[in-house]
């Protein structure tokens, strides 16, 4: 985890020197070319440039240097069209340049370049190779987020070996210590004598303890924003093993923890006025003599059974747990982040993050958020009616349904019966990865949602100038 005080590590306030880049959409192709040096739109013209999205041409000048980039958006404008053109900071000669177009936001075209420049170097010994990079003084919001994705996509990168339970409670405390915080955890068999039977259930079969860990931030007297993430680090689906092609990514089940730690980097740096609560279950979904079963029935922390359907739907149990305690302060905001359901992928597709909760201004202002910062999220149903497939002959509720139909929603369902106390509750089923290229993100971990939340927040609760 890296906190610099610029992420992107190559600002300077030296704009004259800087190659502009001009974004041009299809609209204003004519114009653009028109207002070139001949020699150079003929240039353009012959590369075939069109201002299709992604679409670059790189001008030179009399003596054969690069002086401009053609930057194509398409049919985008304003904010969309940042976001087309973030794959710009990995595809770009490792030049410095600029922003030359006052109609778009330097800001969000600023925050585009930083996310669509990340690349994972953890384990690279070789091929390191340059990058470009843009002249831009950032806000500190900007700063803020580019940080946290950052270490979100950081920790959902790393693999298992390398971030099991213990590590991932290292990289909490070393937030904690950046930010101040307190935090503690509750592991191995002390998760029973403190009343979190079902982390202990899902992750006693690894040799690597379960545990419980409880950060806390802010003044007590703040009001309560609380944060709640799976953090299960790999996830064999217990005795109902995964087939191997679906194992592959399971490094990436710790993605809520990794999104709710993002998200409460960028609470705590731009210190917003709360007491911020963040909670994760650590555990390990492995396999070995006394790994638990299907069909057993386990107590949770609120007292009701629950019947195992199937050991592959851990996250829910260990959310739970989490859920109670988080539940048991009645904060005024809950929510609670995790990589959950194929279904919630079947249903929204990859780059949607589902969103479950109650509070319609809450999710009426998230969806706006999202849209506005390009963090974008769907609102799903907690549909009741569907509380009947979770129904169990031998325990208070099964943790899955009875059949194939609706799996996110009534893991949502299952969730919600952790939840009494909270004033507004927020559920995300999120997918924590990026399956291929987009040009704001290479493939591999992802941060969901976390922009937006933060947005509203802020706005909720603005920082102390």
């Amino acid at each position: 985890m890296v906190f610099d005080t610029d992420p992107m590590a190559a600002f300077s306030e030296e704009q004259a020197a800087a190659i502009p880049i001009q974004p041009v959409a299809v609209d204003t192709l004519e114009a653009a070319l028109s207002a070139l040096p001949e020699a150079q739109r003929n240039w353009a013209k012959a590369l075939g440039f069109e201002a299709k999205g992604g679409s670059t041409a790189l001008l030179a000048g009399e003596n054969g240097t690069l002086v401009r980039v053609l930057a194509g958006t398409g049919k985008e404008v304003g904010i969309d069209a940042c976001w087309s053109l973030a794959g710009l900071a990995r595809s770009l000669p490792p030049q410095v340049y600029r922003l030359d177009d006052d109609t778009i936001d330097a800001d969000a075209f600023a925050l585009a370049w930083g996310l669509g420049g990340y690349s994972f170097q953890r384990y690279r010994t070789q091929d390191r190779k340059p990058v470009p990079t843009l002249v831009h003084a950032l806000g500190d919001d900007t700063v803020a987020m580019l940080e946290a994705v950052t270490v979100t996509r950081d920790l959902i990168n790393t693999p298992a070996s390398d971030l099991g339970p213990t590590a991932l409670e290292a990289a909490c405390r070393k937030l904690a210590e950046h930010h101040g915080a307190h935090i503690t955890s509750v592991t191995g068999d002390d998760l029973l004598a403190q009343n979190y039977p079902m982390v202990h259930a899902v992750g006693r079969a690894s040799r690597d303890a379960p545990r419980v860990i409880d950060m806390v931030w802010g003044k007590e007297d703040a009001p309560k924003i609380t944060l709640v993430g799976k953090g299960v680090t790999f996830d064999t689906g217990g005795l109902n093993i995964k087939p191997g092609a679906a194992m592959g990514l399971m490094k990436k089940d710790m993605g809520g923890a990794a999104n709710v730690l993002g998200l409460a980097h960028m609470i705590m740096a731009r210190q917003l006025p709360v007491r911020l609560r963040v909670i994760i279950g650590a555990v390990e979904n492995a396999i070995s003599g006394n790994a638990f079963r299907p069909g057993d029935v386990l107590q949770t922390r609120n007292g009701m059974t629950v019947e195992i359907g199937n050991t592959d739907a851990e996250g829910r149990l260990v959310l739970g747990d989490c859920l109670t305690l988080a539940d048991e302060e009645a904060p005024d905001v809950l929510v609670d982040m995790a990589t959950l359901t194929g279904a919630a992928r079947v249903a929204l597709g990859p780059e949607l993050a589902p969103l479950f909760t109650d509070d319609n201004a809450f999710a009426d202002a998230l969806s706006l958020a999202g849209n506005a910062v390009h963090d974008p999220l769907w609102r799903m149903p907690l549909w009741a009616p569907y509380q009947k497939m979770l129904a169990s002959k031998v325990a208070d509720v099964n943790h899955i349904s009875t059949g194939p139909f609706g799996g996110s929603i009534t893991a949502a369902l299952f969730l919600s019966r952790f939840v009494k106390n909270a004033k507004t509750w927020a559920h995300f089923d999120i997918f924590g990865w990026v399956p291929s290229d987009r040009p704001w993100a290479k493939t591999g971990g992802e941060a969901f949602a976390i922009r937006a939340l933060f947005t509203v927040l802020k706005d909720r609760y603005p920082p102390v100038t």
